[in-house]
C-alpha cells in the first residue's frame, strides 16, 4: 500500500472549516484537538488494506516526510499496527526476497 501525503483533511472543506472554528473558539488547538487524531484515524486505516489475514503480508510506503520530519509525526507513528520500519530501500527488497523463497 503506498500513501504519498499525510491523510490530513482539506481545511478549506465547509464542515472541517467549521470544526476548526467551534474547536478554536472553545479555546482548543484545532490541529492537535481535531486535524491530527482524524489523520491518525485515516492512516492506520490505510494501513489495515495492507494485512486483511494472518496469512497476508506486504509493504506499507508512506512517501511524505512530515511523518519522520516533524514532532507530530511520532504521535502518527503509534498508531500505526507494530510494523518493521525502515528507510532504507534495499531492506524493502530483502523483505521480498525472503516472502517470496519457496518455504519447506
Amino acid at each position: 500500500v503506498a500513501i504519498d501525503k499525510l491523510p490530513f483533511a482539506p481545511p478549506d472543506d465547509p464542515v472541517i472549516e467549521a470544526r476548526l472554528r467551534a474547536c478554536r473558539a472553545q479555546g482548543g488547538n484545532p490541529f492537535s484537538e481535531y486535524q491530527l487524531p482524524e489523520a491518525a484515524i485515516s492512516l492506520k486505516q490505510g494501513a489495515g488494506r495492507l494485512i486483511r489475514t494472518e496469512s497476508d503480508w506486504g509493504v506499507l510506503m508512506v512517501g511524505d516526510g512530515r511523518l519522520v520530519e516533524k514532532p507530530y509525526g511520532k504521535r502518527l507513528w503509534r498508531g500505526l499496527p507494530p510494523f518493521a520500519r525502515t528507510r532504507e530501500l534495499e531492506e524493502v527488497l530483502a523483505f521480498y526476497r525472503r516472502k517470496q523463497e519457496p518455504r519447506g
